[in-house]
């Protein structure tokens, strides 16, 4: 048995990573958890707890907006959770759902970590949109920093 030190660090690698220490291998392999995201009409997608969900649905080739580059302030990242919502988010992500009368109807694809299955469905999409392209790339962290809230 090991334990990670008591900092913000550490703190920090266990709400983004899920590590699985394999008994067989007598703690020399580690395997990163993955999380899957099933995406209404396209199937099931895998990513790494720390990806945020507008990234890996991008990445792996599901249509979807961000005209503002992932910083909660659009809403074009939309999607409507069929299963598996998160119990928290971002305080910019509730205040923007709020603002744009939207919270408790769709969630914020920018705000959202792939710690967890889930089952979604974009409500935004470039195709349907008429724009030329899906938005400035977000950044790899939700952005902006995120303080967490319960929705």
């Amino acid at each position: 048995m090991f334990a990670l030190p008591e900092s913000t660090v550490a703190r920090g690698i266990l709400e983004y990573f899920v590590i699985v220490i394999d008994r067989n291998t007598k703690g020399k392999g580690i395997e990163i958890v993955m999380a899957k995201i099933e995406v209404e009409g396209k199937g099931v997608i895998e990513a790494d707890a720390s990806t945020r969900l507008v990234n890996a649905l991008e990445t792996n080739g599901v249509d979807i907006l961000h005209r503002c580059g992932g910083y909660a302030r659009c809403t074009t990242c939309r999607v409507e959770f069929v299963s598996g919502e998160p119990d928290k988010m971002t305080q910019a992500e509730k205040d923007k759902l709020i603002e744009r009368e939207l919270f408790g109807k769709a969630r914020l694809a920018c705000q959202i970590t792939c710690d967890h299955d889930m089952s979604v469905r974009v409500l935004m999409t470039v195709a349907n949109s008429g724009l030329p392209d899906p938005g400035g790339a977000p950044e790899t962290q939700i952005t902006p920093e995120p303080v967490w809230v319960t929705k």
